[in-house]
């Protein structure tokens, strides 16, 4: 059995930001699971009409691989994943990229001081073990009476199928989340109509940007400390998006201005627009960015259903409400898996699954190891998640820490570090104490930062960028065991 120092499943963001980090810090010893047949993760996956990203291209990339060339402010999916190709080009991955090679089950063997790690083909063992796997993976599918009757194509957003010929076609979205902000608009300009199932409404604000001119590309190109400057100036906007996400009176207020300005200048009925406007706290769920969401939904086009899909019969959907309607095609934006990460139950460490330790919602140390699970690092995981700024910074923070983490491991005799439970309890509640008062928790809303079974705040970190790097640079191996000194005769 070959023996790796650490293996790295996923190739997303998170993966290749793992990877760069442990390159750069001397550590080649790495293989990278990857199940799918590309590289790209959520760029890969998500191909439907008019996905794109809604934080600015220039700060929605590795900091070690910055790109003058980005065509829009707010990069489309296909030309993210073609930077996520070239990042793996750049480094020089080769034959550590394993494609086609899913992760059956990893199993921590106490004995060898290993994870042994199944793919169904060559059986691994890794010193310590990198799950990157992200967190918007597996489609959430709703379970609506009478789906399995509908007779015409019906897929999920996230595994959009292009065979299907949506020309002319009545066509049925099911929720207002991201996914279907971007894509109605483009839906309306191709079907006979789209009539769109509302269960809660979404607070949205302009989006703006547009295209990269070829100077501008030019001139970045030509000054890398331009580009940075750039990427600085977007860095400290997010940042100050926090105080609007997070409960801020004045700056929530401010915002709630502005999205509610937003609705009135594009939807002129106003019945329309009181369907279309939120009933609970802004920033409570995701706030999104469109500027061509309400113009589609406010055309002949398109049809707003102000209540969720309650049953299916053939190709009659009845809402909520009674209304019924029919559909040629079927579509859910209905969001993902979030808060029981399918990986989970695959992962057993010292006395069970990783899904066992998160039967009532993720818990971490650090929002990247785990209690019961010696030289695991979870990435886009725990609390790593954010409502204000681009992810990627994290997922930068933790593959930084883990670099640290593993240059404490091998100072040790025995090299394996074990997180102190009391560690992670403390964090758990040092997190639930800075969401306590936020809108997160308490605005009125259901979403899929809060894990249903406990009530906490599981996917978000509940603060800035910068105090997340400082939580994680401020860590000095004390959340680890201490260190087994080998007894000698």
């Amino acid at each position: 059995m070959r023996v790796v120092d650490v293996v790295v499943v996923g190739a997303g963001f998170a993966g290749l930001a793992m990877v760069g980090a442990l390159h750069r810090a001397g550590r080649d010893d790495v293989v990278v699971l990857e199940r799918a047949a590309d590289v790209g993760g959520t760029w890969r996956d998500n191909t439907y009409p008019g996905v794109a990203c809604d934080v600015p291209a220039h700060l929605y990339s590795l900091a070690a691989h910055p790109n003058p060339g980005w065509s829009r402010t707010f990069a489309s999916g296909p030309e993210i994943q073609a930077y996520l190709r070239g990042v793996a080009t750049r480094e020089s991955l080769g034959d550590r990229l394993r494609l086609r090679t899913p992760l059956l089950g990893a199993r921590w063997d106490a004995d060898d001081t290993a994870w042994i790690i199944d793919t169904g083909a060559e059986p691994l063992a890794a010193r310590s073990l990198v799950l990157a796997c992200g967190r918007l993976t597996e489609p959430h599918v709703p379970a609506i009476p009478g789906l399995e009757t509908f007779p015409g194509p019906l897929f999920h957003s996230a595994r959009w199928d292009h065979d299907v010929d949506l020309t002319g076609k009545r066509i049925a979205v099911v929720g207002t989340g991201a996914s279907a902000v971007q894509l109605v608009p483009e839906l309306a300009r191709r079907a006979a109509h789209v009539t769109l199932f509302q269960r809660t409404p979404a607070w949205i604000v302009p989006r703006g940007g547009g295209d990269i001119p070829p100077v501008e590309r030019k001139r970045l190109a030509e000054n890398p400390g331009a580009l940075a400057r750039l990427r600085a100036e977007l860095y400290a906007e997010g940042e100050e998006r926090f105080a609007s996400r997070s409960g801020d009176v004045a700056a929530s207020t401010v915002a709630r201005d502005a999205a509610l300005a937003h609705l009135h200048a594009q939807v002129a009925d106003p019945e329309l627009r009181a369907a279309l406007t939120p009933d609970y706290a802004f920033g409570c769920k995701r706030v999104l960015l469109s500027d061509a969401f309400y113009p589609a939904v406010a055309s002949l086009a398109v049809t707003l259903e102000p209540t969720a899909l309650a049953s299916v019969d053939g190709s009659t959907l009845t809402a909520a409400s009674g209304e019924r309607y029919e559909a040629d095609v079927l579509v859910l934006a209905t969001g993902f898996a979030s808060t029981r990460q399918p990986y989970a139950d695959l992962i057993h460490g010292d006395e069970t699954t990783l899904a066992a330790h998160w039967s009532e919602g993720m818990t971490s140390f650090g929002s990247t190891v785990v209690a019961g699970f010696p030289n695991l690092f979870v990435l886009n995981g725990p609390n790593a998640s954010l409502g204000h700024n681009s992810a990627v910074l994290m997922a930068e923070e933790q593959a930084a820490y883990v670099v640290r983490a593993l240059a404490e491991r091998d100072r040790r005799p025995e090299r394996v570090l074990r997180v102190r439970p009391e560690a992670e309890a403390a964090y758990t509640d040092e997190i639930a104490a800075a969401a306590a008062s936020t809108p997160w928790l308490t605005g009125g809303c259901r979403n899929w930062y809060v894990d249903e079974r406990s009530g906490r705040l599981t996917l978000l970190w509940p603060g800035t960028v910068q105090a997340f790097r400082e939580r994680l640079a401020g860590a000095d191996g004390s959340e680890f065991e201490p260190a087994h000194t080998p007894v000698r005769g």
